[in-house]
């Protein structure tokens, strides 16, 4: 089999794919992985040298007589702080299967898996295509399925990761998302590149466009954007000739299937394009959404319903995936929409095809028997280039033999291909105009949605020649939400990012009218904007920032203390409003998610309004049109008498339901109602034991003038501090702690309140002495256990191992140091007097930690320590001395 793989880097069109294969599950994971390493640089490990950018080999060098030998550093990471999954690289590809190493944390994770941890897979293999004409050539550079493009050698070639988490992290500068990557590659590799596709000339290897690609890559965890992944591309005409009519594409080969399995990849599938969909709100728009999509085309019932419960051979993939480019289009721009299924033997190879007009040159021979899989350059340009938007797969039956538009398939391929079968599609945009050395920028969203399968008996609609009626039981309304984050957060609505003063389009909706002077007049409307001023934002709302944790261990208990000016005062990016509303307090035995439990917290006191509104569809009835009020703000506006801002007789929920509705007196059509948002744990110390360190410190009004009295010894703001005391704690094993900072949500954008990381930054420590408890006269350094028993459990009780569940028992003991001081030498020592093991402990005095040590029982030979009686020395920096003994029993 590897033998076939060098095949492949020869260029030998005959071998399958891992997809065509049916492997066990063992052997088909070590295929895909072969085929991935072998694919992406075969070409390097096999020639070699031969593998080179060289001013022989491509029309326009950058630097001539320059050849570049040395072997690419092609990298694949993984995004998965969401709920996508999704393999990117840099060689132009994305997406995958099968669980690979990722290249920048060294763990096997899966490719293209929604939900993740789902072992569900909804992508083969995604990549970008450009293509454009130079001089009397047509030329096409692909980053899958043909593998024309690489990276640079070296530290030059590797993938980037960046983050906005982490504000002290070096990372975090220039991010835009929780997770970026950013990767640079070429398509100037001309020689040892893998022809897995020969031109349509023939046998001629790959020829270049000469462009540098810089690829950015966003995702982040926030329910609203933890469905989509958003990328971003600089395409850079780095030869000598312009790139006139330059096309940009998006290839994406949508398998639905299981990670890993006997046959993953289902022929079953189904493709199309959605333009526009309904807008969920209070009146009847339609967004425009030029997505395409693909998805099984049942979703796999289990027993007559949708499970997602089961093992691997027992989930069904009712989500659907998409592909929306968010760039601007320009004036003389236009997409297409291409899809096909690829068929070796050409009989079931097949694409739709738009009937030729009277001037249209006749249509072309694709080289594959069929009308689907377009080989080589020319057909590849002329699919990206050719303006058509295909019709949905599944109505491939209703195109007759005299439809005014498309080519008429045969009916025999029509009736396999309309019901479900293996197709690709291609999503391009253009033509870009790119001088020598100049740019241009182009953007697209990898999306999903889940619930796209809502009817476990659908596929019978379509199998009896229902479409129509198929098709209206599929549900793209969470797609169509998530590709609408996605376009606001590449481009912000109501935001005039290049001050021209054009904010972007909206839309007015009018909720009451009446009919004055011969004509309805809006008596109540609302504008909303709908899409941004066409500049790329790359913002998105985002939770507060997380305050500063302290830890403090005192016996039986942690201190935690924690600061959130910055959680209180800073503006949403999104929305430019302060939205922070509370705090949550999170500890647990590890730092896994599923480890930590909710402790204490804290929030605001508001109050939401449910406005009736008699337009709201499918029906009447109260939804939330505003972000939360004060009790003030209530007042001021409802309250009764002079001064209703102090009618303290106005309690909000006296209208609390839908049985103590508020009719507005001077408006009687205004009726709504009023609940608590969130809990409203808002007395410190009484509805919440989180208290306020400094209860009687003022709130600043200006922070540029503070006085030193208002600030901590160590310079934070007292106003903000806090602080929650764990108690009752175990000394023998350590405690993780965390706390957040949430927000409220934004009703009109249908947007839940966001928090931040619960794992981000998350502390930990042991409830032993602190550093003034160990310099004191009646307490001494300990050991623990001590006696060390092997057969206590001590792992099996959770004291030891946690976390570390690939290592053997012998690697997971702990015998624990406490009270020692933050800066020593701990020595072990056998009774002879030999020394077994020394630990040098140099912890910062404000660590929470720093009067802890553990040490494994392995000897500083490496070896698992025996059976006996031992003693310990711990001396500090001023030559304090303490001893003791510690047994040990194996």
């Amino acid at each position: 089999m590897l033998l076939s793989r060098m095949k492949l880097c020869l260029g030998d069109n005959s071998l399958s794919s891992p997809k065509s294969l049916r492997l066990t599950p063992g052997l088909r994971v070590w295929y895909d992985a072969m085929w991935r390493v072998m694919a992406a640089v075969c070409s390097s490990l096999l020639l070699g040298s031969v593998l080179s950018q060289s001013a022989e080999s491509i029309d326009e060098p950058l630097q001539p007589n320059q050849i570049r030998s040395a072997l690419p550093s092609v990298c694949w990471t993984v995004h998965r702080i969401g709920k996508i999954s999704l393999w990117v690289g840099n060689t132009g590809a994305f997406g995958g299967t099968y669980p690979d190493i990722d290249c920048l944390s060294g763990e096997i994770v899966a490719g293209s898996e929604y939900p993740k941890n789902s072992g569900l897979a909804y992508m083969f293999g995604g990549a970008l295509w450009l293509g454009a004409v130079k001089g009397s050539d047509t030329l096409v550079s692909t980053g899958f399925p043909s593998f024309e493009m690489f990276p640079e050698a070296g530290v030059n070639g590797l993938v980037t990761h960046r983050s906005i988490q982490d504000p002290d992290s070096p990372q975090y500068i220039d991010a835009i998302s929780e997770e970026d990557y950013v990767a640079v590659y070429t398509d100037t590799f001309t020689q040892g590149v893998p022809g897995l596709e020969p031109d349509y000339f023939g046998s001629r290897r790959h020829k270049p466009l000469a462009v540098r690609i810089t690829q950015r890559s966003y995702a982040w965890s926030y329910s609203y954007a933890e469905d989509f992944i958003l990328f971003d591309y600089t395409i850079s005409n780095i030869g000598n000739r312009p790139l006139d009519g330059l096309w940009i594409g998006v290839y994406n080969d949508p398998a639905v299937g299981y990670t890993v399995s006997i046959d993953p990849y289902s022929i079953d599938d189904l493709c199309g394009y959605v333009k526009s969909l309904p807008y969920e709100s209070g009146c009847d728009f339609i967004d425009t959404m030029s997505i395409a999509w693909g998805a099984d085309n049942d979703g796999d019932p289990i027993d007559g319903q949708f499970s997602m419960i089961g093992g691997l051979q027992g989930k069904s993939d009712p989500s659907v995936s998409g592909v929306r480019i968010l760039s601007r289009s320009f004036a003389g721009q236009t997409t297409s929409f291409n899809w096909w299924v690829v068929d070796a033997n050409g009989y079931l190879d097949f694409g739709p095809r738009g009937k030729p007009g009277p001037n249209d040159p006749p249509f072309r021979d694709f080289r594959t028997g069929g009308l689907g899989n377009p080989k080589g350059d020319v057909n590849k340009f002329y699919v990206m280039s050719n303006g058509e938007i295909d019709y949905a797969q599944l109505f491939t039956k209703t195109i007759g033999p005299f439809d005014r538009d498309w080519l008429f398939p045969a009916p025999a391929v029509a009736e396999s291909v309309s019901v479900g079968s293996d197709p690709r599609y291609l999503i391009s945009t253009g033509p870009y105009d790119i001088p020598p050395g100049a740019s241009t920028n182009f953007a697209f969203a990898v999306v999903a949605g889940e619930n796209f399968h809502t009817d476990p008996n659908n596929l019978s609609r379509l199998k009896s020649g229902d479409v129509h009626g198929y098709y209206e039981h599929l549900d793209f309304s969470d797609l169509a939400k998530n590709a609408m984050w996605a376009k606001w957060i590449y481009d912000n609505p109501g935001v005039d990012t290049d001050g021209d003063g054009y904010f972007g389009k909206q839309r007015i909706c009018v909720f009451d009218s009446a009919y004055i002077d011969g004509q309805w007049i809006p008596t109540a409307a609302e504008t909303t904007f709908y899409e941004g001023d066409g500049v790329a934002d790359w913002r998105g709302a985002a939770p507060p920032p997380a305050p500063t944790v302290w830890l403090y261990p005192g016996y039986n208990s942690i201190r935690v203390r924690f600061n959130g000016k910055l959680s209180e005062t800073t503006k949403d990016i999104f929305s430019g409003i302060i939205d922070f509303e509370g705090y949550r307090i999170y500890w647990g035995l590890d730092e896994r998610v599923t480890s930590l439990s909710l402790l204490a917290s804290y929030d605001r006191k508001n109050y939401d309004k449910w406005v009736y509104n008699e337009r709201k569809q499918p029906e009447p009835g109260f939804e939330l049109q505003d972000i939360p009020f004060t009790l003030e703000q209530l007042r001021c506006a409802y309250g009764s008498g002079t001064d209703p801002c102090n009618d303290t007789l106005f309690d909000p929920l006296d209208y609390g339901d839908l049985a103590n509705l508020y009719y507005h007196p001077q408006f009687p059509d205004s009726v709504f109602y009023f609940t608590i948002h969130d809990y409203n744990a808002s007395e410190f110390g009484v509805t919440t034991e989180i208290r306020k360190i400094y209860p009687n410190e003022p709130e600043p009004s200006n922070y540029d003038t503070l006085r030193p009295e208002q600030l901590t010894d160590d310079g934070y703001v007292k106003y903000y501090e806090y602080e929650f005391t764990i108690r009752d704690l175990l000394s023998s094993v350590p405690y993780y702690v965390n706390v957040t900072a949430f927000d409220f949500g934004s009703p009109k954008g249908n947007l839940k309140a966001l928090e931040t990381s619960k794992t981000l930054g998350i502390k930990h420590c042991y409830p032993a002495g602190t550093q003034a408890i160990a310099d004191s006269t009646d307490k001494q350094a300990y050991v623990y256990p001590n006696p060390y028993r092997i057969d206590a459990g001590y792992r099996l009780k959770g004291y030891e191992g946690r976390m570390r569940e690939d290592r053997p028992n012998d690697r997971v003991r702990l015998i624990h140091f406490a009270n020692i001081p933050p800066r020593c030498t701990i020595e072990i020592h056998s009774l002879d007097g030999d020394l077994v093991r020394r630990i040098d402990h140099d912890m910062s005095p404000s660590d929470p930690n720093s009067s802890h040590e553990t040490w494994d029982l392995i000897t500083r030979n490496t070896q698992l320590v025996v059976s006996g009686i031992y003693y310990w020395t711990i001396e500090d920096d001023r030559g304090n001395v303490q001893m003791g003994k510690l047994v040990i029993i194996m």
